[in-house]
């Protein structure tokens, strides 16, 4: 007695899905495939290697459709901060404003102040109401400790696209 066939999906791979479904199934693949070659650079700033780790897999390996890969930097000290800086184009920088002795805050405002053309800045602070601290070093986006991951990506790809940029500081 031959074994009875499985039902749905779990068919042979050499059949075909019911063709009610397989368009639907064929959009799903379309829409998680890349053509893009595009490298996200992103540069992490803190002393404190938990929050680094976090920040880099928050945003992961493609935060977005059209982002092939992310590469991630991390430095722990303002002078290795600004010998990177100096010898590495980034698309995106996130500082910790909490870091000592030099604060994102601080280093993010003489960031902006001594590079031309100097890429977004991500602060992330202690509370919400650090807002204004933000606007004062010219931070392009904060987010708040505890890094929510969806919030930093949100902030991340809001400052990489600008048509998105609800999460600037100045909105």
């Amino acid at each position: 007695m031959p074994a009875p066939k499985p039902s749905g999906w779990h068919r042979s791979i050499a059949q075909k899905p019911p063709p009610e479904i397989w368009p639907l199934k064929q959009f799903r693949y379309a829409c998680c495939v890349t053509t893009s070659d595009r490298v996200l650079r992103v540069l992490v700033y803190s002393d404190n290697a938990k929050v680094r780790a976090t920040v880099k897999t928050s945003l992961g390996r493609r935060p977005s459709e059209d982002i092939s890969d992310v590469e991630i930097y991390d430095v722990a000290t303002e002078p290795a901060l600004i010998k990177v800086m100096d010898t590495r184009k980034f698309d995106l920088v996130v500082l910790d404003g909490e870091t000592s002795p030099a604060g994102g805050l601080g280093v993010c405002r003489q960031l902006k102040d001594e590079i031309f053309n100097c890429p977004p800045i991500i602060v992330l602070v202690a509370r919400q109401d650090d807002r204004w601290l933000a606007t004062w070093s010219r931070a392009d986006a904060i987010v708040a400790h505890p890094i929510d991951p969806r919030a930093l990506v949100k902030a991340a790809l809001g400052l990489l696209n600008p048509l998105n940029s609800a999460t600037q500081v100045n909105s």
